[in-house]
């Protein structure tokens, strides 16, 4: 017997049923697209490791400024995926244990998404390979200079806006050697960033040189300085933070045991002629990773800094970390969300050809979301350098500059010197991960 319900169940064609499907599935379409970008719009969070502790507090200050004016021009133009990005600030200390339980918090406490920074080798090395790597979190350091850092088991994790020190060593030497120096000290950090530049430096180097390394945040010097001078040696060349150049060359003065000087990137600062005596340090040359010189982009971000803090910046690596905070926004608009591994997957593609150029500064930074947002490609061109990443992470190109204290106790850059790879690796593919 046929029941009620089967009775008064009204009979639909089938034409008319697949038309009442089809038009459900693309309802249900139409609202998933409309839905989807809220459903990837999770505000941006970025955090940044700087060493905010007594070593060279200027010097945070300044690269935190760059942190906060990239991510002005990118909220002003209206966020990334439609939302303003959220940044948030961590005391990446004097250790990379403190560095690591820093990054730590960042990732796991406080949500980030990318990172900008550790400014250190050592600490960048000790993050990503215990915090960022693991946890696929894309970080990128505007100053860790170290070759080590190439070879990081960081699952290719870890970028940098600043290149390795296989292009400043060369640079260092041959600054040491056109001063008339053919025999050195060397006095070097014993930690990744100082091993890295001790090791470029007396690799390039074609004189006699008596290598001592020290302790990181050591503040005597006495029995290095005399050991470094065993061969008569006529100069001194200096890799140490401002901290221990201060200190080294206070030593080194008072026991008359040198008179001339050549310096790694981190000693370039006013701080270091005003504690130890403009007279003394005027003339003496260093090297430091520089920005591309005569650049109309990076003059145009130098006018957008002065006009937000009155001043240009005055240490090194300012103008990379606005680039590293650009690109992973610039990534994370690509990539159509905030996922660890889609923002990584797109850093490489907005920093190098193929792609419309865009420029460091609001208006370029504007444009660039613009053209993201439309599915468009990009070609970021950095306040700093042109951001084009090999297989590991490291610039392709890049410039190293030569400087040298000033008569008032300031610095004053003389030259840049570009660098190219020899070999240029092809970009990664799933192999390489």
């Amino acid at each position: 017997m046929t029941s009620l319900l089967s009775k008064r169940r009204p009979r639909v064609p089938q034409s008319r049923l697949a038309r009442l499907l089809t038009a459900t599935v693309l309802l249900v379409v139409s609202l998933a697209g409309s839905l989807a970008p809220n459903a990837v719009a999770e505000p941006l969070k970025l955090g940044l490791m700087m060493n905010f502790s007594r070593n060279a507090p200027g010097r945070a200050v300044e690269r935190r400024r760059a942190f906060e004016l990239a991510i002005k021009h990118i909220n002003e133009a209206g966020g990334v995926l439609g939302q303003p990005v959220r940044p948030t600030v961590a005391d990446s200390t004097r250790s990379p244990s403190g560095a690591v339980a820093a990054a730590r918090r960042l990732v796991h406490t406080d949500g980030v998404h990318a990172i900008v920074g550790p400014s250190s080798s050592a600490m960048a090395l000790a993050v990503a390979e215990q915090v960022t790597g693991p946890a696929g979190v894309p970080t990128i350091s505007p100053s860790a200079t170290s070759p080590k850092l190439t070879t990081a088991a960081d699952s290719d994790y870890l970028f940098r806006t600043a290149l390795s020190d296989i292009a400043q060593g060369p640079v260092l030497a041959r600054v040491t050697r056109e001063r008339g120096f053919r025999n050195v000290g060397l006095l070097y950090r014993d930690d990744a960033w100082g091993q890295g530049l001790a090791g470029t430096f007396t690799a390039a180097w074609d004189g006699t040189v008596t290598a001592v390394a020290f302790e990181p945040r050591q503040t005597g010097f006495s029995a290095e300085l005399r050991r470094s001078t065993a061969a008569g040696a006529q100069a001194l060349v200096v890799v140490a933070d401002e901290q221990e150049t201060i200190a080294l060359l206070r030593d080194a003065v008072e026991l008359g045991l040198y008179r001339h000087f050549t310096f790694g990137d981190a000693s370039k600062s006013p701080n270091v002629a005003r504690e130890v005596g403009a007279e003394r340090l005027h003339g003496m040359y260093g090297t430091a990773g520089a920005a591309v010189p005569d650049s109309p982009v990076s003059a145009a971000w130098r006018a957008a800094y002065v006009a937000e803090y009155g001043g240009p910046p005055v240490f090194t690596y300012v103008p990379q970390t606005y680039d590293a905070t650009i690109a992973l926004a610039l990534a994370a608009q690509a990539a159509g969300n905030t996922r660890g591994d889609a923002i990584r997957d797109r850093l490489r593609a907005v920093g190098s050809a193929p792609g419309l150029a865009a420029n460091a500064g609001p208006e370029g930074v504007a444009a660039a979301l613009r053209i993201l947002a439309a599915r468009g490609e990009i070609d970021y061109q950095g306040a700093a350098v042109t951001l084009d990443w090999d297989r590991h992470g490291d610039l392709r190109r890049g410039h190293i500059g030569i400087w040298r204290f000033t008569r008032d106790g300031g610095t004053e850059d003389l030259e840049t010197v570009p660098f190219i790879y020899e070999a240029d690796p092809p970009k990664p593919g799933a192999a390489d991960r």
